[in-house]
C-alpha cells in the first residue's frame, strides 16, 4: 500500500506544477495591474511614479519565468504571498475560509447519502412500480431545478414567511440547513438514479440468482452482497462530488453569505485579486487529487481485484 501511495504521489507532481504554472501564466497575461490595484484600494491619488515603485518593490518587472519560481518556492513553504486588496497573508484568509466551507461539505454529503441511497434502493428493487414511477419522476424535477432558485424559494419561505431559520452567514447552527439542502437536495437526484442504475446491474448478476435459489432472504441480499458491490459506484460519486464542493460552491454559499472557499473566490474575481486567485486554483488542485488518490485506496479495501490489477500494472 505505501508503494502504491508513493507511486500515485509521484504522478500527481507533474499534474500539480502544470496547474499551477497555468494559473500563474493567466494571472500574468492579465491587462490589470496588480501594483495600481493595492495603491487604489488603499485610496487616494494614485501616480505613475507610485505604480512604478510599487511595481519593483514586489517584482513584477522580473521576467515571467523568474516571477513564477519565486512565488512556486513560496508556495512549498506555504507562503502564497499577501493579498493585493487586503494584504493579508493569502494562506491564512484560504484557510480561515477552509473550514465553513468543509462543514458544508460534509453535512451536504451526509444529507445526499441519507436519502438517496434508500431512495435509490428502494426504485431498483421496486422497478416499474408505482414507487419507482414516483422517485423516478421526482429526482428528475429535482435534477432540473437551478440551485440559486432553489435557495432562493428556501430563504423565501423559511426565512421571510416562517421566520424559523436565518437567511445569511454563519453565526448560528441552524445557518446551515438551507444551504446544506440547496446542495444536497441537487446531488440528491444524481445520486439516486446513479444508485438506481448500479443495484439493477448487480441484482441481474449470477450471484444474486444462486442467492435466491438458496433461499437466502432478499433483504439479506439486497443490503449485505448488493450494497457492497454496488459501493464502488457510490464511492466514485462521494468522491467526485466532495472534491467539488471543497473547491467552494460559488453561487450557493454568496446567496447565503457563507463565509467559504466559493464565496471567497467571487470576492477575488470581483476584486482582481490575483494572488488569492492563484492560491484558489492551487487549492483546488490539491483538494481533488487527494480526494482521487483517497478514492482509489477505498477501492483497492472494497474491491481485492483492482488491488491485485494495481499491483500487477
Amino acid at each position: 500500500m505505501g508503494k502504491y501511495i508513493k507511486k500515485r504521489l509521484l504522478n500527481l507532481i507533474p499534474i500539480l506544477l502544470g496547474i499551477s504554472f497555468l494559473s500563474f501564466l493567466l494571472m500574468y497575461l492579465s491587462p490589470s495591474d496588480p501594483a495600481e490595484l493595492m495603491l487604489k484600494a488603499s485610496g487616494g491619488v494614485v501616480t505613475q511614479q507610485e505604480v512604478n515603485s510599487l511595481r519593483e518593490s514586489l517584482g513584477l518587472n522580473e521576467p515571467f519565468l523568474k516571477q513564477y519560481f519565486n512565488w512556486l518556492i513560496g508556495c512549498l513553504h506555504g507562503d502564497f504571498g499577501n493579498s493585493y486588496i487586503t494584504n493579508k497573508p493569502v494562506a491564512e484568509t484560504l484557510l480561515n475560509a477552509v473550514l465553513p466551507t468543509v462543514e458544508l461539505a460534509v453535512s451536504s454529503l451526509l444529507f445526499t447519502l441519507i436519502i438517496s441511497i434508500p431512495l435509490g434502493i428502494l426504485s431498483a428493487v421496486k422497478r416499474n412500480k408505482i414507487a419507482d414511477y414516483i422517485i423516478r419522476i421526482l429526482s428528475f424535477i429535482g435534477s432540473a431545478v437551478p440551485g440559486f432558485f432553489l435557495a432562493l424559494i428556501l430563504i423565501y419561505i423559511f426565512s421571510i414567511k416562517l421566520k424559523i431559520l436565518p437567511a445569511y452567514g454563519d453565526k448560528q447552527a441552524s445557518s446551515i440547513i438551507m444551504p446544506t439542502i440547496t446542495l444536497g437536495l441537487g446531488m440528491t437526484c444524481k445520486y439516486i438514479r446513479q444508485i438506481r442504475a448500479a443495484i439493477l446491474e448487480e441484482l441481474e448478476k449470477p450471484y444474486v440468482i444462486g442467492a435466491r435459489s438458496r433461499g437466502i432472504k432478499e433483504n439479506t441480499i439486497v443490503y449485505v452482497n448488493v450494497l457492497k458491490n454496488a459501493m464502488l459506484t457510490i464511492s466514485t460519486l462521494i468522491g467526485l462530488s466532495f472534491g467539488s464542493l471543497l473547491g467552494g460552491t460559488c453561487i450557493v454559499e454568496t446567496i447565503f453569505m457563507w463565509p467559504g472557499l466559493g464565496k471567497l473566490s467571487i470576492e477575488a474575481i470581483t476584486k482582481r485579486d490575483y494572488l488569492l486567485l492563484q492560491g484558489y486554483v492551487v487549492w483546488i488542485a490539491v483538494a481533488f487529487v487527494v480526494i482521487n488518490l483517497i478514492t482509489d485506496i477505498v477501492y483497492r479495501f472494497i474491491d481485492p481485484r483492482i488491488k491485485s490489477s494495481q499491483e500487477e500494472g
